[in-house]
């Protein structure tokens, strides 16, 4: 049976989580459900996209992806069904699917139109559960609807170049548990863009000339131990996910802090790399 993960936005003080789980497991008996997150911020489509993006390909072909964010219908946000990448998507039409698959074309993709379904309040439960068990015994996406293709492109949070090529604006897209920022800029992105050039990396009041491939890789170990950058000095890296990321090295938001917090820097807020 394929695994089965959810994705959501629900955090674990309410019943949500709990009850989407039992249905599950009445519904199969005996799934494998695997927690990516329920900690995404509320209603945040670019983190629970960069999230899930950078978690799914982890998991086997065939998996199942529950994804509970924004997730109530409306005539702008409709349910759907995603096959790409050999892995099924079950969602809202809100522009997460997009910003997944931004490199891939989806093999098959359906509005949701259960019989009888329910329209309420919790659309995860009453409908995105049905289907991913339907798809868990081998159902088919046909059956559940039909063919979409009207799918939400969230362009304006990507990268945006200035006209004579000379400045990458990006923003800010997640904050990770460590207050490391995360931006919307590609490694492809930058070595598109500044073709080897010398660069400033402008954030805030802060200027940034070099980017390093670890965190620890900031500690000149050549240099004597009073003069080496120490926990709390701002660095930036392409993290794993080939991000973009500001950084305080062995940062701690409880002692020395974490770039979001010493930068005061938020979702959304601009970053910006101009090139010489």
């Amino acid at each position: 049976m394929p695994i089965i993960t959810l994705t959501t936005d629900f955090g674990y003080k309410d019943h949500f989580v709990g009850a989407i789980k039992g249905t599950i497991y009445k519904e199969l008996g005996d799934p494998k459900i695997v927690d990516i997150s329920h900690s995404i911020a509320p209603f945040n489509i670019q983190e629970c996209a960069y999230i899930l993006k950078n978690s799914y390909k982890n998991f086997p072909d065939g998996s199942i992806h529950i994804v509970g964010v924004d997730s109530e219908l409306s005539p702008e946000n409709q349910h759907i069904a995603v096959f790409a990448d050999n892995h099924y998507f079950i969602m809202a039409n809100n522009g997460v699917i997009g910003l997944i698959t931004s490199e891939i074309v989806p093999e098959k993709v359906v509005e949701i139109q259960l019989p009888n379904s329910v329209d309420g309040a919790f659309p995860v439960l009453d409908v995105f559960v049905k289907v991913a068990c339907h798809i868990a015994r081998g159902g088919k996406l046909e059956v559940i609807g039909r063919d979409f293709k009207a799918l939400k492109d969230l362009r304006n949070v990507k990268p945006r170049l200035s006209d004579d090529g000379a400045t990458l604006y990006g923003s800010v897209i997640y904050i990770d548990n460590y207050g490391n920022i995360v931006t919307n800029i590609e490694q492809s992105d930058f070595l598109l863009h500044g073709k080897g050039k010398k660069f400033q990396l402008l954030v805030r009041n802060k200027v940034i000339k070099q980017i390093h491939r670890k965190y620890g890789e900031i500690v000149d170990y050549e240099q004597d131990k009073e003069k080496r950058k120490t926990p709390g000095d701002l660095l930036a890296l392409f993290n794993t996910a080939g991000y973009l990321e500001i950084a305080i090295y062995k940062s701690d938001l409880n002692t020395v802090g974490g770039a979001s917090t010493l930068l005061g820097l938020d979702y959304r807020d601009t970053i910006v790399i101009n090139f010489e």
